[in-house]
């Protein structure tokens, strides 16, 4: 895969399934036009392909209603103004044109269709009139620069790639979207609070929402699940948790959600799949935890938990595949041995879809961005070819690594080797997180490099998630210590093989992969020829103060004693540091401030270390992964020159 070939990448969202209706917005990116592109695509349950089910320019999002008889989705074009952001728009599922329903100044959210196949619920954010290219008061336009100052009495004012929160909440709508005459959305939240992942009671008198504790009256990492009346009116606490809530669903009296349980900044935690009564008229309902809290983590970001016979559907995360497994409703505290795989062994789950007893996916695979397929008694139906071109321009299979770290600990990755016999020029790359995983399914970045020549190790060290609450939990107050350690047993692993070169090795991450290159970079510069440390946190002194997540993060993680962050922050060893070093942010990075990647640099230079800084004006901290798509080129050509530079003589 060369840089170029960014635009190759087609990525499938969530499916959406209705007796043999089944859709699936594709988003590819366009360099030449530095945006994201994609429409619905209809899939032939029956295996004869897919066809454009809608031409926008970015459709994403469908939703089908329950009558079957209605079609909801996104759609963002290239106007400016709210015409520009995703707007709700519906259109009958037998085909047809689509009528935009909604024309908010910053766009809607994905749409969820209640019961009576009339009324949409959504969340979308409210802006302060005068505020994000909306008219003031008076009616008159307010140029960004213009603003009046932002009051801020909270730590939680602001989130990377979004920005700041209390001038625009993200508040609940609803709309009657099949009335004849365009009906407007009615707000049913207020502007005290974000609240998010609405669901329908199935009466349709209720939406459930995800919102802070005490309706967000101060900052907290903890969510409960509120019930909001349909017609207006107070919202219900409904569901009280032991931590927070992501993605309720409610079926049979029942309100099914993915969550956590923690005090305090004690969050490194498993998410697991939790049950509770859905009860409106008295104390809120206390949830009860279905699976093991060491074996299982469940993955909210695979869609909500859908109740199928005496089973429950849900995303579990488990050594770097992303799979959807059922577990028994009536389990308490179910191992991971006690759930049924349903597919993903070794694949990604990226959203699922279930009705009339068919369950479809999209999976990515080690060498696909993601097709959707169809579970049909036992089998996995591969419906689509979306990353065919992408294959024949050049995948490479990764292979399973398994080290031990000097204390016996096992250390699960992948290797992804370039062609040809080698010895090749080797990077040690490392993720973010840290409780996060590589994963089975395609890394753009890994098959780039391998592209380029370069045998690319990637593991996932303790500290990671996936493969166990206690692996995870493993480096709380240790950063740097046996994280590193097993990264370095990895390394070693890999070097054994016949196809690396050992004279020849990067190291080279992002986010706390970028804070484990800087520490690997002062600790073990012998074992490297250079470096390129990317969106890093270096120093939490600052961190604590400048992040988004500074004031809960380095707190659960590293702990509050000054002393104690100033010995675990790698700029503090900033003159150990002898070999090249790549200094690589974004100027928008609000996870990792920029300040992070400037006192390193500065620090270096100064050192006389062989340094070079790369900043990218308006991107976030998720450049690498959704930045604009002439970025993320120009990112990997920058890779490509400095390893080309460093390792390739």
């Amino acid at each position: 895969m060369l840089p170029t070939d960014l635009e190759l990448l087609a990525v499938p969202g969530t499916p959406a399934l209705h007796d043999d209706l089944l859709l699936v917005g594709v988003s590819r990116p366009d360099p030449a036009n530095d945006r994201y592109r994609g429409g619905l695509r209809r899939i032939d349950l029956g295996g004869g392909g897919d066809r454009a089910w809608t031409h926008g320019p970015a459709d994403t999002a469908p939703a089908i209603s329950p009558d079957g008889r209605w079609v909801a989705f996104l759609r963002a074009t290239e106007e400016t103004g709210a015409a520009g952001k995703p707007q709700l728009h519906v259109m009958p599922a037998d085909g047809g044109e689509s009528r935009r329903v909604t024309e908010l100044p910053l766009g809607a959210g994905a749409p969820v269709w209640a019961p009576d196949s009339r009324r949409i619920a959504f969340v979308a954010r409210d802006p302060e009139p005068g505020r994000y290219g909306t008219p003031s008061g008076d009616g008159e336009p307010v140029e960004p620069g213009a603003e009046p100052p932002r009051r801020i009495t909270r730590l939680d004012y602001r989130v990377d790639d979004l920005g700041f929160l209390a001038d625009r909440p993200q508040r609940l709508y609803v709309l009657d979207a099949v009335a004849e005459d365009p009906q407007a959305p009615v707000a049913l939240t207020d502007r005290a609070v974000d609240v998010s992942d609405p669901a329908w009671t199935p009466d349709g008198e209720h939406v459930l929402v995800v919102a802070p504790r005490d309706w967000g009256a101060v900052e907290t990492l903890h969510s409960d699940v509120y019930a909001v009346p349909a017609g207006g009116g107070e919202p219900v606490l409904a569901v009280l948790t032991s931590g927070n809530a992501a993605r309720p669903a409610v079926g049979d009296g029942v309100v099914w959600f993915v969550g956590r349980e923690f005090t305090g900044v004690d969050f490194i935690r498993n998410d697991g799949l939790f049950a509770a009564d859905l009860r409106l008229d008295g104390e809120p309902a206390r949830p009860r935890r279905l699976t093991d809290a060491e074996t299982v983590y469940c993955a909210s970001a695979v869609g909500a938990p859908v109740a199928a016979g005496d089973e429950v559907l849900v995303g579990v995360l488990h050594r770097g595949a992303t799979q959807l497994r059922a577990v028994p409703r009536d389990a308490e505290a179910a191992t991971l041995e006690d759930t049924r795989l349903v597919v993903g062994e070794r694949s990604s789950v990226r959203g699922f879809a279930v009705h009339g007893g068919r369950i479809v996916v999209t999976l990515s695979t080690p060498v696909d961005a993601g097709e959707v397929v169809l579970l049909d008694g036992g089998r996995q139906v591969t419906l689509t070819g979306f990353s065919a071109p992408l294959r024949e321009a050049g995948v490479r299979e990764p292979r399973e690594l398994t080290a031990t770290a000097p204390d016996g600990y096992p250390v699960h990755g992948w290797v992804v080797l370039p062609e040809g016999p080698g010895p090749h020029p080797t990077l040690l790359v490392v993720h973010g997180g840290p409780f996060a995983a590589y994963e089975w399914g395609l890394f753009d970045e890994a098959q780039v490099y391998a592209a380029a020549g370069y045998a690319v190790l990637l593991a996932n060290p303790r500290g990671s998630a996936g493969y166990g609450e206690s692996h995870g939990r493993a480096i709380i107050g240790r950063f740097g210590t046996v994280d590193a350690d097993d990264l370095l047993a990895f390394l070693d692993a890999g070097l054994a093989l016949p196809e690396t070169d050992s004279e020849r090795v990067g190291v080279m991450g992002g986010s706390y992969g970028g804070w484990m290159t800087t520490w690997l970079a002062a600790h073990h510069g012998h074992r490297f020829r250079a470096a390129w440390s990317e969106r890093a946190v270096n120093a939490w002194d600052s961190f604590v103060g400048s992040s988004d997540i500074g004031w809960e993060f380095v707190e659960g993680y590293v702990g509050t004693d000054v002393e104690k962050q100033r010995e675990n922050s790698p700029l503090s060893y900033a003159d150990r540091i002898g070999i090249p070093f790549a200094v690589v942010h974004s100027e928008h990075d609000w996870r990792c401030p920029v300040e992070q990647a400037q006192r390193l640099y500065v620090a270096l230079r100064k050192g006389g270390v062989d340094t070079e800084m790369l900043l990218f004006p308006g991107e976030g901290h998720e450049l690498s992964r959704s930045g604009r798509p002439r970025h993320r080129v120009q990112r990997f050509d920058a890779v490509l020159d400095w390893w080309s530079r460093r390792l390739k003589s």
